[in-house]
Formats: structure tokens, C-alpha cells, sequence
């Protein structure tokens, strides 16, 4: 069995450097042989691209992420635009809109969404113009608002760049107009948390080769590592659980994820 982290964040404060090279052994133990890193502001995007020259396990994803938004040149693209163009540049994101995190000092809510979803266009962009898909975060403080304003802007460009929207936590129902777009969504390992039925149940019923799976690690450790921090050897709690729910074993949930992995950020099959 081989598996993929299609999103985590190496170049994280909480990852030393020093650590990174155990942090990808221990991933490979557990049958993690690939994994996706990502950038989520400028600062951050030589260190993600660095890591993954060095480690031929890690691809790297370049963006802004939405609660950075405000702290971004307004001439960001240029720069961003020579860090997606690096041959381990596999996506654009993380971006995305996020409601959840209140306004900056000095910004009304509007203007921070407003200029969440004008990056979020910019970003768009520069993946159809690359010819790279796109990885989306959203997040509301209750409802699903960000989500459907991202859908919104999606659809403004499904024709010529491929979604994914990472540590989906809606239902089924609510992610049928991204997979209608064509887009993927992927699973954290909330899916293992007790109190997260929907998540799972999402994950359950989704069609074979419309979702991938992640650790968005540092963040949301699976059970049973929950309130540790998170790295990419936990995607295999999140597999287990999930494929338990779908019926499926370990290597049948291998074969269609990590087909949609390859299709998605077009990294080609693991060895």
C-alpha cells in the first residue's frame, strides 16, 4: 500500500528543519510515499520550494493564503508568478477565502473579503495561465458563506483549471457543485474525530476518484494522535478509517486516491 499527503505544510514553524528528514522516514513507514507541501504566504514559498529540491518525496504548492491576504504587497503576483513557475511546483494554493478569523486592525469584515476574494480571482488566473489546478481553503464561523462565494469564483474558471477544496467538512450535498465543476475535495483527519459524523459520512458515500487525502499537518492529528502534532505518517489513520467506512480495504482506497493524486497535480504514479 502507497499513499499520499496531498497537503501538509513542512516549511512550518512547528517542523524544523532539522527534524524533516525523521518527519519523511517516519512518513515512509507508515506507507506515506509521496507528499504535497504547501506555501501560504510569500515568505514562506523559497522554504517549501527548498524542501522540496531536497527531498524528491515532496512536491510543493505556491499561493497566498486568505488570512494573509492583508499583509500582501499589492504587486505579490510577479513575485509569486516566478515561484510557481519552479519545475517542483505542482499547484497553485493554498488560497481560498476564510470567515471564520475576524478582520485585521483597521479593516472593516468587507473590505477582508473583498480583497480575500480578488486574490483568490488573481490566483485563479495565474493557474490557467500556468496550466496548474488550484488548492482551496474556506472556512466559516457557522454556515457555509465562504464556501459558496468560492464556488462562485470556481465556476468562472472550472474550464480551464481543476479545485481542490482541502479539509472539506460539509456534506455530500454540499460538495456536488465543486465535483460538478469537475473539482476534487479532500479529507483530514477530522474524519476520525467522534464528533465530526458528517465528515465522515461525506467521505463515505463520495464517488471513487473525486477526493484525495491529507493531514493538513502541522494542523488536525487524527485519532489517535489527536492534540499531538500532526505529519504526514498520520494520513494512514485517516485512510484506515475511511476505508472502513466505504467498504473498501487499505489497498483498494489506495488505488483510486492516488490515481486522482496523479491526475491532479500531475506528479505521475509512485514507484
Amino acid at each position: 500500500m502507497k499513499l499520499t499527503d496531498s497537503h501538509c505544510h513542512l516549511g512550518s514553524q512547528k517542523f524544523p528543519s532539522d527534524e524533516l528528514s525523521a518527519i519523511i522516514t517516519r512518513a515512509k513507514q507508515h506507507g506515506i510515499e509521496r507528499m504535497v507541501t504547501l506555501a501560504t504566504s510569500l515568505d514562506d514559498c523559497s522554504q517549501n520550494i527548498s524542501i522540496a529540491e531536497k527531498f524528491p518525496e515532496v512536491y510543493a504548492c505556491i499561493g497566498i493564503h486568505p488570512c494573509d491576504v492583508h499583509e500582501t504587497k499589492n504587486q505579490y503576483i510577479d513575485q509569486l508568478t516566478n515561484y510557481a513557475k519552479h519545475p517542483r511546483c505542482v499547484a497553485i494554493g493554498e488560497t481560498g477565502l476564510d470567515y471564520y478569523h475576524p478582520a485585521p486592525k483597521g479593516w472593516s469584515t468587507e473590505q477582508y473579503h473583498s480583497r480575500q476574494r480578488e486574490f483568490l480571482r488573481q490566483h485563479f488566473t495565474l493557474a490557467t495561465e500556468l496550466g496548474k489546478n488550484i488548492v482551496i481553503h474556506t472556512r466559516d464561523r457557522t454556515g457555509e458563506e465562504s464556501l459558496q462565494d468560492a464556488i462562485n469564483i470556481y465556476r468562472d474558471f472550472a474550464d480551464r483549471t481543476r479545485a481542490v477544496f482541502h479539509c472539506f467538512p460539509f456534506s455530500l450535498e454540499s460538495a456536488q457543485p465543486i465535483l460538478d465543476l469537475g473539482g476534487l475535495i479532500s479529507f483530514t483527519g477530522i474524519a476520525t474525530f467522534k464528533n465530526a459524523i458528517t465528515v465522515l459520512e461525506t467521505a463515505t458515500h463520495c464517488p471513487a476518484g473525486s477526493f484525495m487525502l491529507e493531514t493538513d499537518s502541522p494542523y488536525l492529528a487524527p485519532v489517535p494522535h489527536r492534540g499531538q502534532r500532526n505529519e504526514p505518517a498520520f494520513t494512514y489513520f485517516t485512510a484506515e478509517i475511511i476505508a472502513q467506512a466505504r467498504g473498501e480495504s487499505l489497498e483498494e482506497l489506495a488505488v483510486h486516491t492516488e490515481a486522482t493524486v496523479d491526475e491532479f497535480y500531475g506528479i505521475g504514479p509512485t514507484k
